[in-house]
Formats: C-alpha cells, sequence, structure tokens
C-alpha cells in the first residue's frame, strides 16, 4: 500500500486473526470469513483477507483481545491486492460503531501492544 500516512491516530502492528461478518444495506448478515489483522489502532484496522472487499461495505468484526471478545462495526474504508503471491487482499477498516466496554477493551489491548514494544 502507499501514499501519504493519513491516520488521525497511530497504528500498531498487530498479526490476529478474526472473523467478520458482512451486512447488507438493512443491517442484515449475508456472508461470513476469517481475517489477518495486519495492524490497528482506536479508530481502525487494516485486514488482510482472502477477497477484495468492496468501498464502503459495512462488517461486524469480531476481534479476540487476550480473553475478552470484542464485536465492533466498521466500514471498508480501501481495499486492494497486496500479496501477489498468495493472492491476498488488504482492507483499511474505520471503525463506526462500538459500545463503550468494547471500546474500553480494545484500548487496554492498544496499552498492553505498547508495552510490548
Amino acid at each position: 500500500m502507499s501514499g501519504a500516512d493519513k491516520r488521525s491516530s497511530e497504528r500498531k502492528n498487530s498479526l490476529n486473526l478474526l472473523d467478520y461478518v458482512l451486512l447488507n444495506d438493512k443491517g442484515e448478515p449475508y456472508n461470513r470469513a476469517m481475517a489477518r489483522t495486519l495492524n490497528v489502532s482506536e479508530k481502525g484496522i487494516l485486514l488482510e483477507t482472502h477477497i477484495e472487499l468492496p468501498a464502503n461495505q459495512v462488517l461486524l468484526l469480531s476481534i479476540g483481545l487476550d480473553d475478552d471478545i470484542v464485536e465492533i462495526r466498521g466500514k471498508v474504508t480501501h481495499s486492494e491486492c497486496c500479496r501477489t503471491d498468495t493472492e491476498k487482499c488488504c482492507a483499511g477498516i474505520e471503525f463506526i460503531a462500538m459500545d463503550d466496554n468494547d471500546r474500553r477493551v480494545l484500548r487496554r489491548y492498544l496499552r498492553a501492544f505498547n508495552d510490548q514494544e
């Protein structure tokens, strides 16, 4: 991925698997798959997927952080092929909805990640 860095929050490298569910225009699930996180911040996440996700696609992410699982609604901001050797795609996801508990768990995860660096 190239271009100027437009992020408003610092991203931390992270390699974890997560489950995501694609939602239709009515907010109903219509497809489920796994992805690998490449990095994460309080505002979004970069995923490696098997398919290129369309811009503005809304999805529900289930992310395991230590013993907690958070569910965060997100929207695809960009997606492109990122690894031609394995035909993987990268998708930038902006978090658009999470409850206070999920935000607290995500912040705790980011603090722990900062301590490891």
